[in-house]
């Protein structure tokens, strides 16, 4: 599994650095919206767990190439329609 370097940037803003084991980085800009919070009962405390298993399954899904550089968590669930009730089973 590639490594995960992630940094809260701005309120509910995260940038992540994802390291392959080719060691190619690629950079994304994961944005979690409040409203997915509040939809899911999360708190703001649980955001940086929920950005790292949120990349994690996109990881298990496709290379980090493929993953897009700005995204929401939101925009996981648009394309991978499962990804709601999966990712809450993991956290």
């Amino acid at each position: 599994m590639p490594e995960l370097d992630i940094t809260a940037s701005d309120e509910h803003v995260y940038d992540v650095t994802v390291t392959a084991d080719d060691a190619t980085e690629t950079h994304h800009r994961v944005t979690v919206p409040e409203r997915f919070l509040t939809e899911h009962g999360l708190a703001a405390s649980q955001e940086p767990v929920l950005v790292r298993s949120s990349m994690q399954y996109l990881l298990e899904r496709e290379p980090p190439s493929a993953i897009m550089a700005a995204f929401t968590l939101e925009d996981i669930g648009r394309h991978f329609p499962g990804y709601p009730d999966e990712i809450m089973a993991l956290i």
